[in-house]
């Protein structure tokens, strides 16, 4: 039973960090696309909490989570399925970490041409480009880690 427990929360958490990430990704990308700088301060502030609220605690319990389902399980973080997850997740985490800071710049940017009543500037448009860039390789990261955790078995294994 506690293992089920464990992996009810796994994937819990799972689904809340990769679907607020998406959400939160997709919303600041329409708001960015309308090129409207309040729109886009005000989308970028929401997005700057909830990756606080939701990202950042469900990355934190992920890992928890994974581990303690090991240990239930009696299984080596050197099983290749598990040890290419990690590896894929700490890439996934290391593109996220500079995207926090990111779209803290982004938000700033944004608020101060609103308050100007003015166009996005090139800062903003380079710092976009960044956080897009970053976004779809932890999302790629993020695709490969699901499909581990459901085929248990690498593409590439004989």
């Amino acid at each position: 039973m506690e293992y089920l427990i464990a992996k009810w929360l796994h994937v819990l958490s799972s689904t809340m960090l990769f679907g607020t990430g998406i959400g939160s990704a997709f919303y600041l990308l329409l708001a960015t696309m309308s090129r409207d700088s309040l729109k886009v301060a005000t989308v970028s502030r929401y997005v700057v909490v909830t990756d606080w609220v939701f990202t950042a605690t469900t990355a934190v319990f992920q890992p928890l989570s994974g581990f303690w389902m090991l240990s239930l399980a009696g299984l080596s973080w050197s099983t290749p399925w598990i040890a290419w997850s990690l590896a894929l997740y700490v890439l996934a985490l290391a593109c996220w970490l500079p995207v926090v800071w990111i779209q803290l710049r982004l938000r700033d940017i944004a608020a101060q041409a609103a308050s100007a009543n003015s166009r996005l500037p090139p800062a903003y448009w380079r710092f976009f480009g960044w956080w897009a860039g970053l976004g779809v390789v932890a999302f790629v990261a993020f695709l490969a880690i699901f499909w581990l955790m459901v085929a248990r078995q690498l593409p590439f294994a004989g």
